[in-house]
């Protein structure tokens, strides 16, 4: 059976963790590139060395050409300014928007027929641009943001009650900015809704309601907070993970439910704009969207988030 080949454009710090963690679950052969001469061949090589040591055997190839992408079952786009302490995704869009543009065409022009995952921000605009410029159908052009907002939720729940990371279950929606929408309702722990165990630890619902609004605002900024901290540069170990849940589901035709920031055409209320909602995710792509009833809480920070996409993307105009 022919191995798969995944193109990763942009050779920084996400596109490296992404070559290495391909590398070592062996998901396919693996083209990075970037326009920067000389470093994705380096990261490359140097990923390449570890074969021996992490047991895994693939091909690593790096380029500053958009022609070695040819052929892509997956083109992963990570290319993009990253953001600086004080910058919002938002920020980014100018900037950004150009580089997409290119980055768009070196995908239409050598791999149309790949499965495109775009992580670049702002995130729902930059989807938004890639299958303007590509054209590629909905179901095989898709923005990786829910996953990530998700397991930051899931992350902090998990410290908060003091339990494993596996045995939460979190859910966040909508756009990939601090107007997202994590869903409290369905947050639980192997079952149990986490308001419930929040109430329990805490003994009143007033205390939980507190705790639970702190971690929905760390939540909404946790991008931000890692940027504040690293000072140089935006978080790139958490995104790639998340990229990959999401590029072993295509491959391996896994159907997972993992959220996703895909084309809605009246789902959730919204019609021709790419949002953050539950996808079903094989070899497809996008083979089904989830949709489920919100209470009106839940649908009012819905319209909102979706209110802010649509007011990035038309900026791009």
């Amino acid at each position: 059976m022919a191995k798969k080949k995944i193109a990763i454009i942009g050779g920084g710090q996400i596109g490296g963790v992404l070559a290495q963690l391909c590398a070592q679950r062996e998901l396919g052969d693996v083209v990075l590139f970037d326009i920067v001469e000389g470093m994705p061949q380096g990261k490359c090589l140097d990923i390449a060395e570890a074969s021996p040591v992490d047991g895994f055997d693939i091909s690593l190839t790096g380029t500053n050409n958009y022609k070695d992408i040819a052929g892509s079952d997956i083109v992963i786009v990570t290319a993009g300014l990253p953001r600086k302490p004080g910058m919002s995704r938002d920020d980014l869009i100018e900037v950004n928007s150009k580089i997409m543009r290119q980055v768009a065409e070196g995908i239409k022009q050598n791999a149309p027929d790949s499965f495109v995952i775009v992580i670049s921000n702002p995130l729902d605009a930059m989807v938004t641009l890639c299958q303007k410029i590509t054209g590629l159908p909905y179901n095989r052009i898709i923005g990786q943001a829910g996953v990530l907002d998700s397991a930051r939720f899931a992350t902090f729940i998990a410290w908060e009650l003091g339990v494993s990371v596996r045995d939460v279950t979190a859910l966040t929606l909508g756009g990939h900015g601090d107007d997202m929408v994590p869903l409290v309702r369905y947050a639980n722990v192997s079952g149990i809704p986490v308001m419930e165990l929040l109430e329990r630890k805490y003994g009143n619902a007033a205390k939980a309601k507190e705790v639970m609004d702190a971690m929905l605002n760390r939540t909404r900024k946790a991008g931000g907070e890692v940027v504040a901290l690293l000072k140089t540069g935006s978080a790139f170990y958490s995104p790639a993970s998340s990229t990959i849940a999401m590029v072993e589901s295509v491959l391996k035709d896994q159907k997972r439910v993992l959220a996703s920031c895909v084309y809605l055409d009246g789902e959730f209320g919204v019609k021709g704009y790419f949002v953050g909602v539950p996808t079903v995710l094989g070899a497809g792509g996008v083979e089904k969207i989830i949709e489920f009833k919100l209470d009106a809480e839940e649908q009012a920070m819905m319209d909102k988030s979706v209110a802010a996409v649509k007011g990035l993307v038309d900026t791009l105009a």
